[in-house]
């Protein structure tokens, strides 16, 4: 369907895609991976036409209608969905303002004195019915009503305005508007994000329905292995292409590397002995043909590359704390609501000493709340929080924490103010291990990327050491391998963990225990993801 050749995008201050191929087929699903900054997005502007590229060529058969959901949601609250929904037919109802405003003028004109003013309106009307038609003007309402069940819509939904519904419907509603354009290829960039884990699941479902052609942009490992069959890997603007899921992605990776890297020291150690041969030989009266003949052959070898180093991705390491008591936290008929809606009726929850523990529920049902509560944030209505009494030392990572960085500020200066007596090498050597070196340390925080951020606010958070984590979705905005990072920081720590997370692969990674909010209960499960998935599962 689409064939990109040799393109290359360069900015002013930067050489962001050079030299990338790849291609995707009709019906095709495709992960688009790769670090931060590594142009993925670019491609996708270039692929709609809001950027060109600097060189390189486009091939696309036929004209092929390409659709973006981009990050930010496009729907307008102030409509009901049927209305938005319907905005998506845009031909139709520019065709249908025409239509009502032939009509408004025939209403309007005394067919006696008017007769040839309304013959040409007549005309004008069955020209723009025909249109109308032609379009699908008639069956607009339909396509809306057949979609809406399929978005898990009501038909008694469609009238509510859209700004009642949480974000994650709305994301369905922005999807709708976009299948409704009956698209050839759709473009989703980091669908997952801020979507609860029974949305991740139904988006998952819809798409994998589809029969049209995917690009995604996502750091949700468990998402890109469960639609993808083709991974496009952008590392340093080039292109990389493995048929196969995200899995077997990082395992053929690592086979590539290993074997490209064994071949390259043999052909190294085979070259070193061909030149000591040469060196030792050349003068000879016996062997010098032989030495040249072997230098001949050494200028014709085709040399294998050296693997390109592994970018330096951000190092996590929680600093070393005091040990805390057995008893960590105690919640006691915690009973708390927001708004009309009860968040919490009656729980108690127990945490003890090296629990990780992943707290788990739809959007909305008072996963953020329980962790201000936790810090003394929020005061509970009803019900007592119980901090263990030997060293409990409390870390907090709230979810929009990198938002709240002062913009105007440097990197450098941000750490300094944090730690005065720390020394400029440690200060960077700090920053060093989460990705800021060399002169984006003296970057403002305004000019950073929503990854860098996030990562300079985790910085912040453990620069402190503590015994008892509170983790808010960390990991939005972060790359797969700064996710990776942070997955063995975890693994690595010592003390008691709270975290929410919609990222199913790094709960798997990180979590021993899990907590489902349900109903305004907690329920807890002694064990890992997939303990949780298997029993749940067995509930239903």
């Amino acid at each position: 369907m689409i064939r990109l050749e040799g393109v290359s995008k360069i900015y002013s201050t930067d050489v962001v895609l050079k030299n990338i191929s790849w291609e995707i087929k009709k019906g095709e699903k495709v992960g688009l991976v790769g670090s931060n900054g590594a142009g993925k997005s670019t491609q996708f502007k270039i692929l709609i036409g809001e950027e060109d590229q600097t060189s390189g060529t486009i091939i696309k058969e036929g004209n092929p209608k390409i659709v973006h959901l981009k990050q930010e949601l496009d729907c307008n609250l102030n409509l009901s969905v049927r209305e938005e929904l319907e905005s998506s037919f845009k031909d139709i109802q520019i065709v249908s303002i025409e239509l009502s405003e032939i009509e408004n003028k025939m209403k309007s004109l005394d067919i006696k004195k008017n007769a040839y003013e309304f013959e040409t309106l007549v005309h004008q009307l069955a020209k723009y019915q025909a249109k109308f038609e032609a379009l699908g003007g008639y069956k607009m309402q339909s396509d809306v009503e057949k979609i809406l069940p399929k978005l898990g819509f009501s038909i008694q939904d469609a009238d509510k305005l859209v700004g009642n519904f949480s974000g994650g419907w709305q994301m369905k509603i922005a999807l709708g508007k976009i299948i409704l354009q009956n698209p050839d290829l759709l473009l989703l960039d980091e669908p997952t994000n801020h979507l609860d884990l029974d949305t991740i699941f139904w988006l998952e479902e819809y798409l994998s329905s589809l029969k049209i052609a995917i690009i995604i942009i996502s750091h949700d490992r468990y998402f890109l292995d469960k639609l993808c069959k083709k991974i496009i890997f952008i590392d340093r603007g080039t292109s990389e292409i493995y048929n196969g899921n995200y899995s077997f992605f990082v395992e053929q990776k690592s086979l590539n590397e290993e074997s490209q890297n064994k071949a390259y020291q043999l052909q190294q150690k085979e070259i070193e002995i061909q030149k000591k041969y040469i060196d030792r030989f050349r003068a000879s009266a016996t062997r010098s043909s032989q030495a040249k003949s072997r230098e001949k052959q050494l200028k014709k070898i085709s040399k294998i590359e050296l693997p390109i180093a592994k970018s330096k991705s951000p190092t996590f390491n929680f600093p070393d704390s005091p040990r805390s008591g057995k008893s960590v936290l105690n919640i006691k008929n915690l009973s708390h609501s927001y708004g009309d809606k009860i968040l919490f009726f009656d729980v108690n929850l127990k945490v003890a000493a090296g629990d990780k523990i992943a707290i788990l529920g739809p959007n909305g049902c008072g996963k953020s709340t329980l962790l201000k509560i936790i810090m003394k944030i929020i005061s509970p209505e009803i019900g007592e929080i119980i901090l263990g009494k030997h060293n409990i030392i409390t870390s907090y990572y709230e979810q929009n924490q990198a938002e709240a960085l002062s913009l105007d500020e440097k990197v450098i200066d941000l750490i300094y103010n944090k730690s005065p007596e720390w020394s400029q090498k440690k200060v960077r050597t700090f920053l060093g291990g989460f990705g800021f070196q060399n002169e984006t340390v003296f970057k403002f925080i305004k000019q950073l990327s929503g990854g860098e951020k996030a990562r300079l606010a985790l910085a912040l958070m453990i620069m402190n050491p503590s015994n008892f984590l509170l983790l808010d979705e960390p990991t939005n905005h972060l790359d797969l391998q700064s996710k990776e990072n942070l997955e063995l920081a975890i693994k690595n720590y010592k003390g008691t963990l709270l975290i929410i997370s919609h990222d199913r692969y790094f709960i798997s990674q990180v979590a021993n225990r899990i907590i489902e909010i349900k109903d305004s209960k907690l329920f807890s499960y002694n064990g890992n993801y997939e303990y949780f998935l298997e029993k749940n599962k067995k509930e239903k």
